[in-house]
């Protein structure tokens, strides 16, 4: 993601681009597009799917949690990008779907980075980025077991979702009160 992204608006400006420049648009084009902050988006998706409905699907919590595990242990390692396999890398969507996917986001975006802002930076960086990472594995772990009782994925999901926004628009308050939550 470059730099002078700092909230969700920001974010899907920059996949719409990269939407109207490739058609398909493949998963690695979308990490690329995104650069050294590309892990903040996966684990905001994760966190999505698992607040929602999905998460009292069997397996979604054991696939969202080994999603989450691949990334935020790459970020305790340092990784700069988010390494994924070359067939991961290759899946693709046609640009049209993805365009849809993205301008039904911007509504939601817009009212969810009213409440958004770069603060406490200490907490979404360096070492405060750590102790998310740190944490999102702890919840990733703990993931397939929480299918034993269907929807407790959802609270989890709640604070991945809060680690993914705060990641993303570089609020450490946001952070702060995801781990709060934890």
């Amino acid at each position: 993601m470059q730099e002078g992204i700092r909230n969700l608006s920001q974010l899907l400006i920059q996949l719409e681009r990269l939407a109207t420049e490739h058609d398909p648009v493949t998963l690695g084009q979308v990490l690329e597009a995104l650069g050294q902050r590309s892990f903040a988006p996966l684990i905001l998706v994760a966190g999505l799917i698992l607040f929602s409905p999905l998460s009292g699907i069997p397996g979604v919590p054991t696939l969202m949690g080994l999603t989450i595990l691949l990334t935020s242990v790459q970020m305790l390692v340092l990784r700069r990008h988010l390494w994924l396999p070359q067939w991961l890398l290759r899946k693709s969507i046609s640009a049209t779907r993805f365009l849809r996917v993205v301008r039904w986001l911007q509504r939601p975006a817009i009212s969810i980075d009213r409440w958004l802002q770069p603060r406490l930076s200490l907490l979404v960086h360096r070492g405060g980025s750590y102790l998310i990472a740190l944490v999102s594995t702890a919840i990733g772990l703990a993931l397939p077991a929480m299918e034993i009782l269907p929807f407790s994925a959802t609270i989890a999901g709640l604070a991945l979702t809060l680690f993914g926004l705060a990641l993303v628009a570089q609020d450490g308050l946001t952070a702060l009160i995801a781990l709060g939550g934890t």
